[in-house]
C-alpha cells in the first residue's frame, strides 16, 4: 500500500490521505473546490466549483501516474440535485470514458461546498 500526496491538490482536512494505491488500483479521497494555492473555496456556483474539483482530481491522478481515462468508478456528492445537469456538463468533459458512477444529493458537504467527487482508477 502506498500513500499518494501532492501539494498541487488540497491537503487532507482530517485524518485521511489524498489517495492510496493498493496494487494497481488508486483510491482518491473526495475532493472539494479548495484552491490549493490559497486554501480557499474557489467559486460560489456549481460550474466553478466543479472545475476546481476536476483540477484537484487531475493533480492527484497525475501524481499517482494515471489519468481521468483510467477512472473506473466515481462517487459524486451534490448539495442540490438541481445542479445535476450543470455538474454533468463539466464532469463529462473530464470523464470521457464514462466510468461507473453514483451521484447523490447530501444535506451538507465539508466547508458548505456544492460538490465533492471521489475516484477509483487503474494505475
Amino acid at each position: 500500500m502506498k500513500v499518494v500526496s501532492t501539494t498541487k491538490a488540497p491537503a487532507a482536512i482530517g485524518p485521511y490521505s489524498q489517495a492510496i494505491i493498493l496494487k494497481d488500483i488508486l483510491f482518491i479521497s473526495g475532493q472539494i473546490a479548495i484552491d490549493p494555492a490559497t486554501g480557499d473555496i474557489n467559486g460560489t456556483d456549481i460550474q466553478t466549483q466543479t472545475e476546481q474539483v476536476m483540477k484537484n482530481l487531475g493533480e492527484v491522478l497525475k501524481e499517482a501516474g494515471t489519468s481521468f481515462e483510467n477512472a473506473v468508478k466515481t462517487t459524486c456528492f451534490l448539495a442540490d440535485m438541481g445542479d445535476f445537469a450543470a455538474f454533468n456538463e463539466i464532469y463529462g468533459k473530464y470523464f470521457v470514458n464514462k466510468p461507473a458512477r453514483s451521484c447523490v444529493a447530501v444535506k451538507t458537504l465539508p466547508k458548505n461546498v456544492l460538490v465533492e467527487v471521489e475516484v477509483i482508477a487503474a494505475i
